[in-house]
């Protein structure tokens, strides 16, 4: 970016406006969460299938239906329903499922709940994704993932006191980690078996969450500390659809929480760096994402702030015309390269944004690095307050009811 030393007012909205041509086909084009039906070329009246999944696209066993669905091309609808950690539960949702878990599905009005139950339904009606649910070597890689996952939890979410629980835990989870390592290792291509399939799809949920929480938690990177494992994210990332599935270490390392019941961080130096990185920038390089960012990224950003902005201002504590002075200050930044002064106060308002874009659910993850990082340099040229501290409790601040639940 080049940097103009001169006092530049921010373009008004329908200048933003007019620097955005960022479109996508929500019905056949490439996988996205704002998607409420998909078709993949079929008919409507082709679709058997329904899919209640989370608002937020965070749900780790929601992505893992959500990615079944896209590789298989099986047409459906999306319901989408609030995890009672951002707010409350629909009533119509409890009615139908009274212990309001996610994800459900419907086959032809049949009602199943339990991710690994819906995929074991989904094979028996469209067929297997390559390896089924059943299949010997995909039940065996199913153990190993519960084992990791278990490994993960006694790591993450245990008080690292005394020092040689922490210490133990991490060795514990290592130990695992090397038999995925061998697992993948067993294989001639990136994959858990000879080609991708549903054994790929089993482990993304929470191996993507293991890599954005442990980095920032216990500064441990299991990406880049694992050569196979680095090689499947390589892989998974070449997938459009799981690119239209893929959160950022800032949405995980935040979001989880609550989910887990807490996060525990080990206050190593490393661990350290790492919470900089993720809470305050450089966000490009960090080991969440390694695919070409596409072209249209700054775009999308643009094009989900212009849609959402009254109601953006709304929810922030600032005043409504400093946010949307603002606001636009960083939206002038990051689409054009101009720096434009903030008025007072805007440090507060635009951190307060930076720390609550969700990926995917507002954008894709190169679209909220452009975003987060117009909003940081915006706010550190009128100060260094911080926004709202984010929950550990929950996250209500990120109700969806907030925004049309879109």
């Amino acid at each position: 970016m080049t940097s103009n030393h001169s006092a530049i007012a921010p373009l008004t909205w329908a200048e933003l406006q007019a620097l955005t041509n960022f479109e996508i086909d929500l019905v056949n084009g490439p996988t996205n969460p704002q998607s409420l039906l998909r078709l993949f070329g079929h008919a409507e009246s082709d679709v058997r299938v329904t899919l209640y999944r989370d608002h937020h696209a965070w749900c780790p066993y929601c992505q893992k239906v959500w990615l079944w669905l896209e590789e298989k091309q099986i047409p459906y609808r999306i319901k989408k329903v609030t995890m009672f950690c951002y707010g409350e539960k629909e009533s119509w949702y409890k009615q139908k499922v009274p212990s309001g878990m996610l994800p459900a599905l419907e086959i032809d009005d049949r009602l199943i709940t339990e991710s690994d139950d819906i995929l074991i339904a989904l094979e028996e009606v469209f067929g297997p994704l390559v390896f089924g649910m059943q299949d010997s070597r995909v039940l065996a890689l199913r153990q190993l993932e519960r084992m990791l996952f278990r490994a993960w939890c006694s790591w993450l979410c245990y008080r690292p006191i005394p020092f040689d629980r922490e210490q133990k835990n991490r060795r514990q989870f290592i130990e695992v980690v090397a038999k995925v390592e061998a697992a993948l290792a067993a294989t001639p291509g990136p994959y858990f078996l000879e080609e991708f399939s549903t054994a790929d799809v089993i482990f993304t949920p929470y191996v993507e969450r293991m890599n954005a929480s442990l980095y920032y938690y216990k500064g441990y990177s299991l990406r880049e500390e694992n050569p196979r494992l680095s090689a499947w994210f390589d892989a998974m990332e070449t997938r459009p659809t799981y690119r239209g599935t893929q959160s950022d270490f800032h949405t995980h390392a935040h979001d989880l929480p609550p989910q887990m019941g807490g996060c525990w961080e080990n206050g190593e130096p490393q661990t350290s760096i790492n919470q900089q990185r993720v809470d305050h920038g450089p966000w490009f390089g960090l080991p969440d994402v390694t695919y070409p960012e596409p072209e249209n990224c700054r775009q999308e950003a643009l094009q989900r702030i212009i849609k959402h902005r009254e109601n953006l201002t709304k929810v922030n504590p600032a005043d409504s015309q400093l946010f949307d002075e603002a606001l636009r200050c960083a939206l002038t930044l990051m689409m054009t390269g101009k720096v434009c002064q903030p008025p007072e106060g805007a440090d507060e308002a635009l951190r307060y944004l930076r720390d609550r874009i969700s990926v995917p659910r507002d954008m894709s993850i190169y679209a909220a690095k452009h975003l987060r990082e117009a909003l940081e340099k915006t706010a550190a040229k009128a100060g260094d307050r911080q926004g709202r501290p984010l929950s550990t409790r929950d996250r209500r601040d990120q109700n969806p009811a907030n925004f049309g639940k879109v």
